[in-house]
């Protein structure tokens, strides 16, 4: 039935006629008349509307209406320049841009981005975009309409832990930057937003580059890289609240201040943040806070930036998931869990009557709780029109642990004696245990960009990174033992991993072809000494090496088209539980080659990315299909595996009032030979489909303005079948779902107010019931193969308001 509204959405809209005439042409220059092309000039306040100058310095703009409308031009090393244009008729002018360093802040990202025309996947999210979302739910979430992502939540309604797929590869390979530097955690390789709630309020700008992308620093990427650039120079002052509420008594309060250029140098900014949820799902509370300041000098040739961030976090555990016969409502399948499970009469009847919100912990503080503070230090020199350079120095500190009691476990496990009661000796006991990681990750980064003609450009970059964790256990509690135990450590691991980065991109345009080539050396060494949790004696010394080139072309079919070519060839090393939970403690490297082949064209009307893609493997490090103790995806090498697919990201102005974008990603993602150990067994599958990697993923979003300051979207997501483990069985897998939001903004000015906006979001609009993500573990009971699984249930209709105020 959605399906066919969907359709006739489309056809009502495509009857819709466009009622713009005009053609407004801008020429961008110098203040000696020297034209600029690459400029960013947007017309109106749709943001799609954007286009690029060309390389003569020219934009145009067709099917424009008459009236006032707000024209931007920016571009990195001018002031931005803002114009109101009164259309009454086509239009040709010039405009000119002034020097100046305060734009230098791109400077930060510019080493690591993909540019205009480069032979790469990649989309940008733009200020204007992430402020119309921005509601607290976490970062996954503002992403969800982009091509090939697929986005889930512990909780169910995206506060808390959230997870994100691209292309099927999960958050470890998925490399995260702010304003060039690594967020990814140096063991675990992924990166937990939960640690920075509420960072979109600081964030000015966005790039995912989907693939293996440009060379960056930090971990090597193997799905994609997500470039985040923190809060920009304003020239004016302001001040802004940003409060929202919803359902599962969920509240977002921000306020932000910021003091604009002072004295014509300096400038800071501040933010205060607090989010809070209870969750979709059973006791899946979310207490976060996070603070953000940043100060700079800006004087006509140097941008001296120093920025500290922090988030806490308190959150309620409910990575087990919710068993399948507990969505199904099958009783006796329930029993049959518990009693293999062993659970406790209280746990049982927790599971019989909980329904779809069932979570496990019954504990009161079941809970993850950890710190995060990061500290940076930019320095960016804008030479001159030719070169530009950034060097940075970091250093991130974090601290934290997850609480859980423990039933009847074994004293020895704990390095405990035996309790002696007279005659009676007690080997086990119920006890509450916390399991620490206390890290510090610190290093510097550089980057230089050298344009000696127009024709030609280098960047040089690099970093150097260590990192420096303990992980260990403490006993706070236990019903049998000496009192003189607690606090104690019980295990105590000590891991230390230095990275090193040197990358060279160069880019050379000769007429219409625009060739590009990027080479980038890693070399890691991680060592780890002491007692894990569950291996004793987990001591090893591992170094990487890696080589990874990159290189395609760009041809220019005219000023608004182009089709594009890369391959790249990427290494990756493994993570911290790939060698606690795989046989033999020595898992392989990671390699991949990236082949990337699409089509773009942008006009005042439409704007089309279309692409194919294939990503062949070498040992790529799967997933089993199930969790280990703490929640984290056990994974195992597979000699030869292949994702690949087309991807389309489009978006048409059908008229000034409503705009259609809509993506898709269609792949196929195989492991070739796929032979399964099942408790011993060995059974050939032939060729498989990849765990939790979905075959087809759409988006769809129409907006609608009947009036500049109001506005109506209802965004779609459908994603295909995903299997939860590697057999391709319909029966451990995730059904399709198809989940549908409604948006509405009203923008209004009063009482002195710069602006504000009022913002309605309701999501799961028709009560999907779906889930996004899963897992399955079974065993072998004679001849039967015995399964359980497990999957995490979203929330059903739901709904958030924001009021965000600016003066």
């Amino acid at each position: 039935m959605m399906i066919k509204v969907c359709i006739s959405g489309f056809l009502l809209l495509f009857s819709l006629i466009a009622t713009a005439q005009n053609q407004i042409s801008v020429s961008i220059q110098t203040e000696n008349g020297k034209t600029l092309a690459g400029a960013n000039a947007q017309l109106g306040q749709n943001p799609n509307n954007r286009k690029q100058s060309s390389d003569q310095g020219l934009v145009v703009f067709e099917n424009v209406p008459n009236g006032k409308s707000l024209l931007k031009v920016s571009l990195v090393g001018y002031q931005k320049l803002e114009k109101t244009l009164n259309i009454d008729g086509n239009q040709s002018l010039t405009v000119q841009l002034i020097p100046a360093t305060i734009e230098m802040d791109e400077v930060l990202v510019q080493s690591t981005r993909a540019k205009n025309n480069s032979a790469t996947t990649f989309k940008n999210l733009s200020n204007e975009e992430i402020r119309r979302n921005n509601l607290g739910q976490d970062i996954p979430y503002l992403l969800d309409q982009t091509p090939s992502v697929v986005i889930g939540s512990d909780a169910g309604a995206g506060v808390g832990y959230t997870n994100m797929k691209i292309r099927g590869s999960d958050n470890a390979r998925i490399n995260v930057t702010l304003n060039g530097i690594t967020l990814n955690d140096g063991e675990s390789m992924g990166s937990f937003f939960i640690n920075l709630p509420d960072f979109l309020s600081s964030t000015e700008n966005m790039q995912i580059q989907r693939g293996v992308g440009t060379s960056t620093n930090g971990a090597g990427s193997f799905g994609a890289s997500i470039n985040i650039q923190s809060t920009t120079l304003e020239e004016n002052p302001y001040a802004e609240l940003n409060n929202s509420f919803g359902s599962y008594n969920t509240w977002k309060n921000t306020l932000k201040v910021g003091t604009g250029l002072l004295d014509n140098k300096f400038a800071f900014n501040a933010r205060l943040s607090r989010i809070v949820s209870d969750g979709y799902i059973d006791r899946a509370s979310s207490d976060l806070k996070s603070f953000y300041v940043d100060g700079g000098y800006y004087s006509d040739k140097h941008v001296l930036k120093a920025i500290v961030f922090s988030g806490k976090e308190k959150t309620y555990q409910a990575w087990y998931g919710t068993p399948e016969p507990r969505l199904t409502n099958d009783e006796a399948g329930m029993r049959e869990y518990a009693a293999v499970e062993g659970y406790t009469n209280q746990e049982t009847e927790n599971l019989l009557n909980a329904g779809r919100t069932y979570n496990k912990y019954l504990y009161d503080n079941q809970t993850d709780n950890y710190t995060q503070t990061h500290h940076q230090l930019h320095y960016s020199n804008f030479i001159n029109e030719k070169i530009n350079f950034n060097v940075a120095l970091h250093y991130t500190r974090g601290a934290g642990y997850y609480e859980e009691f423990r039933e009847d476990d074994k004293l020895s496990e704990y390095g405990l004696a035996n309790v002696i009661f007279g005659s009676d000796t007690v080997k086990t006991t119920d006890l509450v245990r916390r399991r620490w990681l206390d890290n510090h990750f610190y290093g510097t980064t550089y980057s230089v960009n050298y344009n000696p003609s127009e024709n030609l450009k280098f960047t040089v970059g690099g970093a150097y990174n260590e990192y420096k964790g303990d992980h260990y256990g403490e006993i706070i509690w236990a019903e049998y033992a000496s009192t003189s135990f607690l606090t104690d450590k019980y295990y105590l691991n000590h891991a230390k991993k230095t990275d090193f980065n040197s990358f060279i991109k160069a880019d050379y345009k000769l007429n219409n072809l625009l060739l590009f080539a990027d080479l980038q050396f890693r070399h890691i060494n991680y060592s780890v000494v002491g007692d894990d949790n569950k291996v004793k004696g987990l001591d090893f010394d591992r170094t990487f090496n890696f080589f990874n080139p990159k290189v395609g072309f760009t041809y220019l079919i005219d000023e608004k088209s182009n089709v594009y070519a890369s391959y790249a060839y990427a290494n990756k090393e493994p993570v911290r539980n790939d060698f606690v939970d795989l046989e033999g403690n020595n898992p392989k490297p990671e390699k991949m080659q990236d082949i990337e082949i699409g089509y773009r064209i942008r006009n005042e009307k439409v704007n089309i990315g279309a692409n194919l893609y294939g990503m062949f493997y070498k040992d790529q490090l799967i997933p089993t299909g199930a969790l280990n103790d703490v929640g984290s995806t056990l994974r195992m090498n597979i000699p030869n595996s292949y994702r690949a697919g087309f991807e389309l990201d489009a978006a048409y102005a059908i008229s000034a009032k409503f705009l259609w974008k809509a993506t898709a990603g269609i792949s196929q993602n195989k492991i070739k030979d796929f032979v399964e150990d099942f408790g011993g067994t060995l059974i050939e599958h032939g060729d498989t489909d990849i765990a939790l990697s979905p075959s087809t993923i759409l988006s769809n979003e129409f907006s609608y303005k009947p009036v500049p300051v109001l506005e109506f979207a209802l965004a779609s997501k459908y994603v295909s079948r995903q299997y939860l483990d590697n057999t391709s069985s319909k029966e451990r897998s995730i059904d399709a779902f198809f989940v549908n939001n409604l948006r509405a903004i009203y923008s209004f000015s009063v009482l002195g107010i710069k602006n504000a906006d009022l913002n309605l979001s309701i999501n799961n609009l028709f009560n999907e019931k779906y889930e996004t993500s899963g897992y399955t573990w079974g065993y072998m009971d004679g001849n039967d193969r015995k399964s359980f699984n497990f999957y995490y249930p979203q929330a059903t209709t739901n709904f958030l308001l924001g009021l965000n105020i600016r003066f």
